[in-house]
């Protein structure tokens, strides 16, 4: 299940939908634990650049045995706050599971088995 938007408090600035060509875009199962998704930004609403995006406030945190990975995207010439990133990870029974919530970098969840052969992958018997 995904976070709610908004969830893991933070700098207290306003994301920014005017930055990107789609606000959430879905990725299916790709959650980035780092790094943006430049396909999706159109360039700074306040400077008018398009340059690189840097990732500020950085913070980890685990909450009963779920680590959370939060992270500001910002403009690299006027510092413009462009998104707020999530991602998470935790293992349920017998599965790791991942997700990603940002405005700019979209949303996903993926979930891997820890086991050897994923029971969810086998062919039935008959």
């Amino acid at each position: 299940m995904l976070p709610e938007a908004g969830r893991g408090g933070g700098s207290g600035g306003v994301m920014c939908g005017g930055c990107v060509e789609t606000e959430y875009p879905s990725r299916g199962n790709t959650c980035l634990e780092n790094g943006s998704f430049l396909l999706n930004y159109v360039g700074c609403v306040e400077c008018n650049k398009r340059d690189f995006v840097l990732i500020a406030n950085r913070a980890t945190e685990e909450e009963d045995g779920e680590e959370i990975i939060t992270y500001d995207h910002v403009c690299k010439n006027c510092h413009h706050m462009i998104a707020r990133h999530e991602y998470t990870f935790s293992v349920v029974d017998d599965y790791q599971e991942y997700t990603m919530l940002c405005l700019l970098c979209g949303r996903a969840e993926d979930s891997i088995s820890i086991l050897p052969d994923d029971p969810r992958q086998a062919a039935p018997l008959f």
